[in-house]
């Protein structure tokens, strides 16, 4: 019987270079991968994935928590989620106007040789994130660019 409560809940690790982030509990946990998104719900075949730039959410009942987070991998084993990833705010902090400034900066980026390119690229996908979660917080539910 004890084994069934404990498969009620998953994990959740967020990781970054300077610190934890986030180490919490909830009913399911949807993560933004480079390809879309990804539910896990208790009791998941283990596996390992590449994140994209976007919306970590945690669900417990009717509570979500939500993090904006930027490309990393993700790692499913064992009712645990690790999240390994560069950056990880809570989306509440992501506004119209941060989103915008990034895509800006992104857009200014030079592009002439293979590696400007790649980084321009990775700005512009953190941009679009950025601009999806700004999105739910404004309460729109479009995304232009």
């Amino acid at each position: 019987m004890a084994e069934s409560t404990a498969q009620t809940q998953v994990r959740c690790t967020v990781v970054t270079p300077e610190k934890a982030v986030l180490d919490q509990s909830a009913d399911m946990v949807i993560l933004p991968m480079f390809d879309g998104e990804l539910g896990v719900l208790p009791g998941r075949a283990p596996l390992i994935g590449r994140l994209g730039a976007g919306e970590l959410r945690l669900k417990s009942g009717s509570t979500v928590t939500r993090y904006f987070i930027e490309p990393g991998f993700v790692q499913v084993r064992a009712n645990v989620i690790s999240v390994l990833t560069a950056k990880a705010i809570a989306a509440a902090s992501i506004t119209v106007d941060s989103a915008a400034k990034a895509a800006t900066d992104a857009e200014a980026m030079p592009s002439g040789t293979a590696v400007e390119r790649t980084n321009k690229t990775k700005a512009r996908d953190r941009a679009l994130g950025m601009k999806k979660v700004a999105a739910k917080n404004s309460g729109t539910s479009s995304v232009a660019h």
